[in-house]
């Protein structure tokens, strides 16, 4: 988020704000007070902190020198979609004109991991598998709250409010890479999409890159928070690859079991219960992303982050950024207040 350094609103400013990194990317999105930094490919979680470090760094100072600030979160408390600019790009000009009032009010603030993954019939594989993980992916990041300068009584109201557009969401199965292929190239043929970067599903393949993108997550203020999560979704592609390579086939369970398990994270957060699909029994969304996260922990060890789970031992103990936007708002009711604390929390 780009905000103003005075009055905390977000201002229209990206073309200011963009400028070489010697590490990563700084980008434009689709608004112009959005501020998207990418890192370049890392060979471990060690070296991506040491990117995104350096590149919230230069962003904020950057902010700083002009009157602005920078603040990460699924959503800005009290900002308005009417008054933000669309960024003079023809994809987004053209996402507008197709999307129209849908794409114009997406006012909303996410974070992509991408896992280099070796082989496509296993970036299918790894995409089917990572479906399940998706609700705790969310439970542990949802960081928006806040709405249009109200309290929404949503963990991660960034989840609903993308979920307007087409596209998106818990992705189908795919068979294989055929497969995948083959439906992407029918759509394509049919006119409704230019390529498979307008399928904006949770995880998807991303066959440009080869990587498996995991796109469920709100956008964190805590650096160590962004890290951990990072460091979590490696180890459960992982996971995922090791079952691929072992010929192990992934358990099946309803579309309709999973979008509901992701609609009771965006709704509780880490506070509320998930279905446990093994078992269908209801169990506590904080306890079984402490199963999860102890299963994982080794992978982590091999892929030299475990250091990086410490953010999600402070997640699990401590609540997530939507718990802690509501304890800042709640001592005085003061949006402002929340965004100042979002600010500073975000600085590297």
């Amino acid at each position: 988020m780009i905000v103003d350094g005075r009055s905390l609103d977000l201002v229209n400013a990206i073309e200011a704000m963009l400028e070489p990194a010697p590490v990563g990317e700084i980008k434009p999105e689709l608004m112009e007070s959005v501020l998207e930094i990418s890192t370049d490919p890392c060979a471990n979680v060690p070296e991506a902190r040491e990117q995104l470090r350096a590149l919230r760094r230069q962003v904020c100072a950057t902010a700083v020198s002009k009157g602005m600030a920078i603040g990460s979160a699924g959503t800005h408390p009290f900002a308005m979609w009417e008054d933000q600019r669309i960024v003079a790009r023809p994809r987004y000009r053209d996402l507008i004109s197709a999307l129209r009032f849908v794409a114009r009010q997406e006012l909303i603030f996410g974070m992509h991991v991408h896992v280099g993954v070796d082989n496509p019939d296993k970036a299918i594989h790894v995409a089917n598998g990572m479906r399940v993980h998706l609700p705790v992916l969310l439970g542990l990041s949802a960081n928006s709250p806040f709405w249009r300068a109200a309290a929404t009584g949503l963990a991660s109201t960034r989840t609903p409010i993308f979920r307007q557009f087409p596209r998106v969401g818990i992705p189908p199965t795919y068979a294989d890479w055929d497969d995948y292929a083959r439906q992407i190239e029918f759509m394509i043929r049919a006119g409704v999409i230019q390529d498979y970067t307008y399928l904006w599903h949770d995880v998807r393949p991303h066959p440009k890159f080869g990587t498996v993108e995991i796109r469920v997550m709100d956008s964190q203020t805590h650096i160590e928070h962004a890290l951990g999560l990072t460091a979590l979704v490696q180890a459960m592609v992982k996971e995922l690859a090791e079952h691929f390579d072992a010929g192990t086939p992934l358990s099946e369970y309803p579309w309709e079991m999973l979008d509901e398990n992701k609609w009771l994270a965006a709704r509780h957060g880490l506070e509320g219960e998930i279905v446990d699909l093994p078992s269908s029994d209801r169990i506590a969304t904080r306890a079984l992303a402490r199963r999860i996260l102890d299963r994982m922990r080794e992978h982590c060890q091999d892929l030299g982050s475990e250091a990086e789970l410490d953010a999600l031992e402070d997640l699990l103990t401590r609540g997530n950024g939507a718990a802690r936007q509501v304890v800042v708002y709640e001592a005085n009711h003061d949006l402002h207040e929340v965004v100042a604390e979002i600010v500073e929390a975000t600085k590297a």
